[in-house]
C-alpha cells in the first residue's frame, strides 16, 4: 500500500434503519442480554437484524471463525443494515483480521461500534480501508443491561446519528476527576483502543500507526506490571514518543489502589517524560457510563482542561 488511505465516512442513522449485530469474539454469559440489547436499539426507533451465527460457541469464542466471519462479512453486504453493533468483546477478532474482505467494506461503509477486543476490527479497518469507526457500549454488559446509564445511551445516540462535529465529549457524572499528566494542546486523528489490543497488533500488517496522530488507551483487569510492560513495549517500538498527544480512559480493575505503584503512576512514569500533552480519565473504557468516541477522524486535546473535542464530523450526512 502506498500513501495514506483517504478517510471514509459511514453513513449517520436515521429512525427506522436496521441495525445489524454480530459476534466476532466470545460469547454472552447470559443469553437474556441479547433480548435487552435488541430491545434497546428498538426502544430508539430502530431494526434489528442478527447474524445466523450469534448464539453459536465454542469454548471462549462464538463459535468458529468461519461462522463469525461469514456474519461480518454479511452485515456489510446487507443493504438494509446501516449500522453494526458487537454482542461484546472478550477474545477472538484477531482471529478474523487476516481473512476479512476489505475491499468489501470499502464499498459499502458502515458503522461499526464495539470496544475492548473489538479494538482489533477499529486498528485493522482504518488502515486497510480509512473507515470512520466507533469505541462505543456492546450489549454485553452495557446495552443489554437492566440498568443503561442516561449518559451511555444519549453519547451513543448522538455519536451515531450527528453528521456534524460532536464537539468536546462532556463529563460523566459519577466519575472520578480526570488527572492532567502533561499539559498542552494537540491536534490531531484520534486512534486506538484497548491497550492490550493495540500491544498485540506490533509486528503484524494492522500494527497502529500513531504518527502525529491523538492516542487514545483503556485497560480492565490488568495489573500495574502488566500495564508497564505492554507501555514498555508500545515505547520500544516507537508508538508512544510519534504521538502527538495522548488520553488515557479510565483503568477498570487494575490493581489495589493501596498498592503501590497503582495503574496511574506507573501510566504517568511512561508518558510524563514524553512532554507531549497527556491526561488520564476521559470516560471511555470497561464503564457502565461511558462516552461513545469516533475513531479515525480529527480532534483537539487539551491536556489542561483534560477535554477531548472532535473538530471534524464523524459520519457523512444521508
Amino acid at each position: 500500500m502506498s500513501g495514506p488511505i483517504p478517510v471514509l465516512k459511514p453513513p449517520a442513522l436515521l429512525e427506522g434503519d436496521t441495525i445489524g449485530i454480530i459476534a466476532p469474539a466470545s460469547p454472552l454469559p447470559d443469553p437474556a442480554y441479547l433480548a435487552r440489547g435488541i430491545q434497546f436499539w428498538r426502544s430508539l426507533g430502530y431494526r434489528v437484524r442478527t447474524g445466523a451465527h450469534i448464539s453459536k460457541a465454542v469454548g471462549y469464542l462464538a463459535g468458529s471463525d468461519a461462522g463469525r466471519l461469514a456474519d461480518l462479512h454479511q452485515m456489510f453486504r446487507d443493504p438494509e443494515v446501516k449500522a453494526i453493533t458487537c454482542l461484546r468483546g472478550g477474545y477472538g477478532t484477531l482471529r478474523l483480521l487476516a481473512d476479512l474482505d476489505y475491499n468489501l467494506i470499502r464499498c459499502h461503509p458502515k458503522i461499526l461500534v464495539g470496544y475492548s477486543d473489538i479494538t482489533a476490527l477499529h486498528l485493522a479497518l482504518n488502515k486497510m480501508t480509512g473507515l470512520v469507526t466507533f469505541h462505543g457500549p456492546m450489549l454485553y454488559p452495557e446495552l443489554g443491561s437492566e440498568d443503561l446509564p442516561p449518559y451511555t445511551r444519549e453519547n451513543l445516540s448522538r455519536a451515531l446519528t450527528v453528521a456534524s462535529p460532536l464537539g468536546s465529549i462532556p463529563p460523566a457524572p459519577g466519575l472520578p476527576q480526570p488527572v492532567t499528566i502533561n499539559p498542552g494542546q494537540a491536534e490531531g486523528i484520534v486512534t486506538g483502543g484497548n491497550l492490550s489490543l493495540v500491544s498485540a497488533t506490533l509486528g503484524t500488517p494492522f500494527e497502529i500507526d500513531t504518527r502525529a496522530k491523538i492516542l487514545f488507551l483503556e485497560e480492565v483487569d490488568e495489573a500495574p506490571y502488566r500495564i508497564d510492560r505492554m507501555l514498555t513495549q508500545l515505547k520500544l517500538a516507537g508508538k508512544l514518543e510519534a504521538a502527538v498527544g495522548i488520553v488515557f480512559g479510565i483503568c477498570t480493575g487494575c490493581g489495589d489502589s493501596s498498592l503501590k505503584p497503582g495503574p496511574l503512576e506507573v501510566i504517568t512514569g511512561h508518558l510524563a517524560p514524553l512532554g507531549i500533552p497527556c491526561f488520564y480519565g476521559l470516560p471511555a473504557g470497561h464503564l457502565a457510563t461511558q462516552a461513545t468516541l469516533p475513531l479515525g477522524i480529527r480532534a483537539r486535546l487539551d491536556a489542561a482542561a483534560c477535554t477531548l473535542a472532535y473538530l471534524e464530523a464523524a459520519l457523512a450526512p444521508v
